[in-house]
């Protein structure tokens, strides 16, 4: 069981219970699909324990783990949830059909991504290790797209750009983000992948050398300072990254000063501030270049101080300084968390609280139930769906960025959608092939009609609710499948006003009636 060794070594202290559930989920996966082949030709079970391995790396529980093992198990191996349940329990049992009911979502294209990001969200929000789970699973598929017939490679690589990379930006992971980016884009993109390589590959040798002289350079004055818990490391920028910015700057890579970047992680917070100071004293700061995201975070939680420096020899860096926190955050996300447990040091967020440990992330935990559970705390296998509260954090749980989400972000379009749609309140439904449709709260199956077009709306007669006819009065809820019956001889009437909530359908509704009324 070698396999089961390597996912169990990547995560951190796992006791004997989580190592022995893990190894039979293993155990039960392998039997599950031991008919099945990937593409490549390998046994599907490799798909499945990379997904693990990719959870387990990022020290998330062993029921997450468990579930990456099983998370094919119901749609592709025909194992009913009861089983799953019966074997693993009530919490693997809701990941595992969390992660199936993604399988739902039909990818439309690119000028829908909007829409099926923002869906694909709320139909999660209940639990956001589902989507950790997910995009572990991706990135594994995008790692093996070469072995996927050729027809079939755009289609997923425009699939990862504009829904899974997007959501790994929204959760903060900027690793898996970056990762899903690149594989993406020499399927989705080839011509431009090869020129952006190309144009990345005459600068970074270059940039890299420049990046090391300052790099020494800081050493020998942060020695002199006194200063000896820091180290430094280096960003290439990522090649998707660099594609989309060389569009903002009109092809010129002359006017982009971050293809590479010096990192600079320091103790505390304090120590962050200090060393910008040495820094635009040792090389002289581009104006208007430096950015203290620190006091003002991005709206995805990401926090560093930026300044964009001449470096003495004809070029220009971008030097990135922040905390050690900062930088699994930045890199890692919500995921991040599980490794600060109780926030000391002086520049948790425990001391910047007063003793509180708070995060820009909190609103996020809450979603994953047992998520930093104690040994002690009772399990909670799902989240308990509540009305939205009114918090400091924001008017519906979220926290303030979300306030001015939509004014920092490369696609605000995206975000402003996300602020209006997703924290407020909506009800996404199914149509019976697969279709995601978002109303507001209380809508009826008048209001489903005719948000899928006009025409349907105008000649309703009747309803079917998963399966089953209701009413037309009748308030859909998350997840609900809805089928709409119509007739031609069938007309909009004035009670539907009653329980329209839409402005489309009762706009829709009042014109029909008047128009009658002329006839």
């Amino acid at each position: 069981m070698a396999n089961v060794k390597d996912i169990i070594s990547l995560m951190s202290a796992p006791s004997a219970e989580d190592s022995a559930l893990i190894q039979r989920a293993h155990e039960f996966a392998a039997e599950a699909h031991k008919d099945h082949k990937r593409f490549s030709g390998e046994p599907y079970l490799v798909h499945l324990e990379a997904t693990a391995k990719g959870l387990a790396a990022l020290d998330m529980s062993a029921n997450t783990v468990v579930a990456g093992l099983l998370h094919d198990s119901i749609e592709d191996a025909n194992i009913p949830p009861e089983r799953i349940e019966k074997e693993f329990g009530k919490e693997v049992r809701f990941l595992v059909e969390g992660v199936t009911k993604l399988g739902r979502f039909k990818y439309r294209g690119a000028e829908r991504h909007r829409e099926s990001l923002r869906k694909l969200l709320v139909a999660t929000g209940q639990d956001a290790r589902v989507l950790i789970i997910k995009l572990m699973d991706r990135l594994h598929n995008m790692q093996t797209l070469s072995h996927v017939p050729e027809h079939k490679r755009q289609r997923i690589a425009l699939e990862t750009l504009e829904i899974y990379a997007a959501i790994a930006h929204r959760l903060g992971m900027g690793v898996v983000r970056r990762e899903l980016e690149d594989l993406a884009f020499e399927y989705a993109f080839p011509e431009e992948y090869k020129k952006t390589k190309q144009l990345l590959t005459e600068r970074s040798k270059e940039t890299l050398e420049r990046l090391e002289k300052m790099s020494r350079t800081l050493r020998k004055e942060f020695a002199k300072e006194g200063m000896t818990s820091f180290h430094t490391d280096y960003r290439v920028k990522g090649l998707y990254s660099l594609q989309r910015k060389l569009n903002r700057k009109g092809g010129d890579i002359e006017k982009i000063y971050d293809i590479a970047a010096l990192r600079v992680i320091m103790k505390d917070i304090p120590e962050c501030y200090r060393v910008l100071g040495i820094v635009n004293n040792l090389w002289q700061p581009l104006p208007n270049k430096i950015k203290d995201y620190i006091a003002f975070p991005k709206p995805n939680g990401y926090q560093s101080l930026h300044t964009t420096v001449f470096s003495g020899d004809g070029g220009i860096v971008e030097v990135q300084i922040r905390t050690e926190e900062m930088h699994r955050e930045a890199e890692y996300g919500i995921t991040a968390h599980v490794i600060y447990k109780d926030g000391d040091g002086p520049d948790s967020p425990a001391s910047r609280a007063g003793g509180k440990r708070t995060s820009s992330f909190d609103w996020i935990k809450s979603l994953i139930p047992g998520f930093r559970r104690s040994p002690n705390e009772p399990e909670t296998p799902v989240a308990k769906k509540e009305a939205p509260k009114r918090t400091r954090y924001g008017s519906f749980g979220g926290p303030e960025w979300l306030a001015d989400l939509g004014d920092h972000m490369e696609d605000p379009d995206i975000e402003r959608t996300l602020k209006t749609d997703i924290f407020s309140h909506r009800v996404f439904v199914f149509t019976p092939t697969g279709d995601v449709v978002d109303l507001p709260i209380h809508s009826s199956p008048i209001d489903f009609a005719y948000a899928i077009h006009s025409d349907i709306g105008d000649h309703v007669a009747g309803a079917k609710l998963n399966g089953k006819l209701v009413p037309l009065d009748t308030e859909l809820h998350n997840g609900d499948i809805v089928e709409i019956v119509t007739k031609k001889a069938a007309s909009p009437k004035t009670k539907w006003l009653d329980f329209a909530k839409t402005s489309l359908a009762r706009r829709h509704i009042r014109n029909a009636i008047e128009k009658d009324k002329k006839v």
